[in-house]
């Protein structure tokens, strides 16, 4: 190979390692959101429904705050295993691929770099063990609008942006117009 096409290789690969390294960092990466949320019904149907929904998702309430309206869910999150194989074997092939650049790197050493997937395990065990934390799910009634012929009630929910997506398609909530 000629002189510069190696050099350049190491380098692409040394940045596909980085991003390889900030993927796996990102996957246990927290992503809560808050979002107001409406509903086309009275305000203790909904809850009702809420509580319904969490409860037979293993959350359970920690605090109840009723000056405010407020209820605060904890729950589990169970890691994927699906996630955690895909981790590991996206590290395999990444630390494959740095091995065999390395080994054209550095000739003399042979075919030692290719050990670096030895490591790719770990990848899977750190999202197994990060991944699995509490979780706190906050709601917070808003509003109730009557009008003539419909009732709606307006909550404010702080949660996990896949048990936000869940919720709405569950119980049929859309987004607030005045948030």
């Amino acid at each position: 190979m000629t002189f510069t096409v190696i050099p350049s290789t190491f380098f692409l690969t040394l940045l596909l390692g980085v991003g390889l390294f900030f993927f796996v960092r990102a996957s246990v990466k927290d992503r809560t959101q808050q979002e107001t949320l409406s509903a086309d019904r009275d305000a203790d149907a909904l809850l009702e429904q809420i509580q319904h929904y969490f409860g037979s998702r293993a959350y359970r309430p920690v605090a109840i705050d009723r000056q405010d309206n407020a209820i605060t869910y904890e729950g589990v999150v169970r890691p994927s295993w699906f996630l955690a194989v895909f981790l590991t074997l996206l590290t395999a092939a990444g630390t494959l691929c740095l091995g065999l650049v390395l080994s054209m790197v550095v000739p003399g050493a042979g075919y030692w770099f290719l050990t670096l997937a030895l490591v790719s395990p770990l990848a899977g065990i750190f999202y197994w063990q990060r991944a699995k934390r509490p979780e706190r799910v906050s709601l917070k009634l808003e509003a109730v609008i009557d009008s003539e012929s419909q009732t709606q009630s307006v909550i404010r929910v702080t949660a996990h942006r896949d048990e936000l997506i869940t919720l709405k398609q569950t119980l049929g909530l859309k987004p607030s117009e005045s948030a």
